[in-house]
């Protein structure tokens, strides 16, 4: 193993060692003193010793072989390491620092970093500066270059010499198809991606249909068909949504555009070259014009094919409701996709709409203009893209259309106008604590600024904090609605719950008289058409906008920006890209790149995989390796825990469990306390009182479902499953022998009751017995997983309910299948 004979430190490898001397001052002046040695020794014998002109140490001279030599070949040549040179261990420290530089730091603060006496004298970087920094960035590989555009707008606003204005504004974009067959081309997806559709069932006999991904579809089956033998699809998922980028001041925006990843940014100008009733038009036609020359390689690419990937290219593009109308050329108060009205819906046609298009430009006016609500745009840039329906490819918008459209800005509203905004408040302050659960403890009428998440944390709680304060027809409403939106954001969808989402969307009809009527009638094609609609969720782009224009906007100095958020991503992507392919190279069976042959004939591909190992199956019930609260006395159980049963309960366990033990619990004896379940969140800690300025906190006792035996976790129905409250975790004391397994005292329910007539929901009720709390001691591997009850809490919410004692102060409550998914799926199932 090479090793420096001045210091001791031991390498991987040899170039490891000579970049070691060279960046380790002490080693590399004793090396260069042993040089200066050498050559007053035996100038004739030495071999020579090819040091790069730039990088020689001074007072090189040719030295003469010595015992460590063979060892040692840094002494025989050396060059200092760079950011692209990452092989061994002294350059892997380098990367990782080049890496958090430009991960972390803006162009000013890696300059004050690298100008620092003690980065200089110590760090021995192979850059000195921000430039050379962006220099060895620059050397890197990255994606498909970006290119800038220059588009002239003509307005219809004269200046002083009567002249028309005009603005010329900027694209900044990359080329689509290079950019998808670099996706396609990454290793890293490779057992991530499909070449070809195919219909999967759940059953043998092919009656239940499975729904996930776009490839499991409908619409990839059609094209496929139509296509010649050989080639295959890559569907374009197309995005759009402007953004802000200044904050408190200022007025600068970005409208990043995406094929699955990052290719251009349109143009966001205010187009002050016209007059204000003309503005919104031209902006329309900007757009349009703009698209079209960024979309331009895709119509060759489909008509065509790229022959070098074997592909045909399809256009998919969801946005918000705004930007589908500007999409669609259709004005805002107008369906984007649909004419008609919500119930009877049907779908534009590209070709007709086109048709009325080039009708009105050459001076006609057909009815259809006005009656589908269009907008002058002559040339869609869809107009001639291949094998695309533009308004077919509008898919459903989970966040803006369902969290936002349709729960919040209608069901709430409507829901605040009947019962109050006092009343909703007081509702959502008395919902109990559940992992993961936010809580609104100052009601929903507090809330400035609403996201997707808050939405979504509402309807989580929203039908049983209405139950009993609304009339039942709106009950069943809010039920509906909620059904479907829980039914749409299913990953994976099958016959059964198309139709449930089907049966959810006709109810909500049936009573549409009492709430406007809201376009929801296409999610069940789009979903047998493309998929499960959680895979083109608006979301997700939603959340690029830090990555792509945010972050990028603050890393530049908001001048000229464009260029330089280019620029910069291009360099977030140069190290994503090299970081990835380090990974990469780090799990290979050969890591040094260069010891494969590169003119050998094998097949790498015929040789025997290397799999990895089995990973153990992991236990789904695990408590902390220290209890929070060692050798606890049974009279604190009792009272910090509420655990009044807690020797009662234990002696029937020991009866049960261990009939040969003879000692009997007592007020002696002394337990090790956890607080919670680690894998299922189950939670038993009592109050916690104020300590000098630390807050206390309040005790919190969860509520689980209890198996009638050891079963998975996962949960599928609820059948043979029970809720209790769980008041403390355990494990026995050794005096009662060794027993392997963890104990919970807990509180149990009464069995589900009937569900409620308007809201559906199954209710439950504190259980007891002769007037006492029925407590029982449990195995902790019988909790299946928490849950979360809803107090009744009648026509108005009783004042002294609170979050924190809900569950000591209600007797009755309902069951709340909406907490979560595998919950909702759970109590579905018949």
């Amino acid at each position: 193993m090479p090793h420096c004979v001045f210091c001791g430190k031991v390498t991987t490898t040899p170039e490891g060692l000579k970049r070691h001397i060279v960046g380790r001052p002490e080693c590399r002046t004793q090396y260069e003193s042993m040089i200066k040695e050498v050559e007053a020794e035996n100038l004739d014998d030495a071999p020579d010793v090819d040091f790069p002109p730039q990088d020689a140490a001074p007072g090189h001279v040719h030295p003469r072989p010595s015992p460590d030599t063979d060892n040692n070949p840094a002494l025989s040549k050396t060059h200092r390491v760079r950011v692209e040179e990452v092989e061994d261990e002294e350059g892997m420290e380098e990367w990782d620092l080049a890496h958090w530089l430009i991960k972390n730091l803006g162009q000013t603060r890696t300059e004050e970093f690298l100008k620092l006496p003690i980065t200089q004298n110590r760090s021995r970087l192979s850059f000195h500066n921000n430039r050379s920094f962006l220099q060895r960035v620059d050397k890197l590989p990255h994606g498909p270059g970006w290119s800038c555009k220059k588009v002239t707008v003509r307005g219809n606003v004269e200046d002083e010499k009567g002249e028309m204005l005009q603005e010329e504004v900027e694209l900044w974009s990359r080329d689509p198809v290079e950019c998808v067959k670099e996706l396609i081309g990454n290793p890293a997806f490779k057992e991530h991606m499909a070449y070809s559709p195919a219909k999967a069932y759940a059953d043998r006999v092919g009656q239940h249909r499975v729904i996930d991904k776009m490839w499991t579809g409908d619409w990839w089956g059609e094209k496929q068909n139509a296509l010649p033998e050989g080639a295959t699809i890559a569907p374009i998922i197309l995005s759009s949504d402007k953004t802000s980028l200044s904050q408190f001041r200022g007025d600068k925006s970005a409208w990043p555009h995406c094929a699955t990843i990052l290719i251009g940014y349109l143009p966001a100008s205010k187009l002050d070259c016209f007059t204000p009733d003309a503005r919104s038009l031209a902006g329309y036609r900007l757009f349009h014009h703009c698209m079209t020359l960024l979309l331009q390689p895709l119509i060759g690419a489909g008509n065509d094919g790229v022959r070098d990937v074997s592909t045909r290219f399809l256009q998919h593009m969801f946005a918000d409701f705004p930007e589908q109308c500007l999409v669609s050329c259709c004005k805002e108060n107008r369906s984007a996709n649909e004419r008609g009205d919500a119930l009877n819906s049907a779908m534009r046609d590209p070709e007709s709409t086109k048709e009325i298009l080039h009708k009105r430009k050459i001076g006609q006016h057909p009815l259809e203009f006005e009656a589908n609500g269009l907008r002058a745009v002559y040339k869609p840039f869809w107009a001639d893209l291949p094998h695309a329906d533009i308004f077919l490819a509008f898919t459903p918008d989970l966040l803006h259309q369902l969290h936002k459209g349709v729960f919040k800005d209608h069901l709430v509203k409507w829901c605040i106008d009947i019962i109050g905004e006092d009343e909703m408040d007081a509702r959502f302050k008395a919902i109990p604590n559940y992992p993961g659960l936010r809580h609104f403890k100052k009601g929903i009428s507090s809330v400035k600024q609403w996201t997707g998440h808050e939405h979504k944390e509402m309807q989580r709680v929203f039908v049983g904090l209405l139950s009993g304060a609304v009339p039942s027809r709106v009950l069943v409403v809010a039920q509906s609605i909620l059904d479907f939106s829980y039914y749409a954001q299913l990953h994976i969808q099958t016959t059964e719950s198309l139709d449930a989402l089907q049966n959810a969307l006709t109810v909500f009809h049936a009573n549409k008289d009492i709430l406007k009527e809201l376009a929801l009638s296409h999610y069940v094609q789009s979903i047998t058409l493309f998929g499960a609609a959680d895979g083109f969720n608006t979301e997700l782009p939603e959340r690029l906008h830090i990555d792509f224009a945010k972050d990028s906007y603050r890393a530049s100095n908001k001048r000229d920006y464009e260029e330089q958020m280019a620029l910069w991503l291009q360099c977030q992507e140069a190290v994503f890209i090299h970081s990835a392919y380090l990974d990469w190279l780090s799990q290979q069976p050969h890591s040094n790149p260069h010891d494969v042959d590169a003119d050998s004939d094998t097949d790498s591909e015929s040789e025997t995989p290397h799999l990895p190992a089995a990973e153990p199956l992991q236990p789904t019930h695990v408590l902390a390796k220290v209890p929070a609260h060692p050798h606890q006395s049974v009279h604190t159980i009792i009272t910090a825990h509420g655990a009044t049963e807690f020797l009662p309960a234990l002696r029937s366990f020991l009866l049960k469990n261990l009939p040969r033990n003879t000692i009997v619990p007592g007020l002696q004896d002394r337990f090790d306390l956890y607080r919670q379940v680690i894998y299922e969140l189950a939670t038993a800690t009592p109050e916690k009182l104020p300590s000098g300025r630390k807050p206390g906190t309040p005790a919190q006792f969860d509520m689980a479902l209890i198996a009638d035996r050891p079963r998975s976790s996962h949960l599928h129905t609820l059948e043979g499953v029970r809720v209790a409250q769980v008041r403390a975790i355990f494990t026995l004391p050794r005096q009662f022998g060794a027993y392997p397994r963890a104990l919970a005292y807990v509180e149990w329910f009464t069995p589900f009751k009937p569900p409620d007539p308007s809201s559906r929901m199954r209710q439950v009720s504190r259980s007891t017995r002769q007037l006492r709390r029925n407590a029982a001691v449990v195995h902790v591997d019988e909790i299946v997983r928490p849950c979360h009850l809803i107090p009744r809490m009648g026509q108005s919410v009783d004042l002294r309910l609170r979050s924190g004692n809900a569950y000591e102060v209600a007797n009755d409550f309902y069951f709340n299948e909406f907490i979560d998914g595998e919950m909702f799926c759970a109590c579905v199932i018949k």
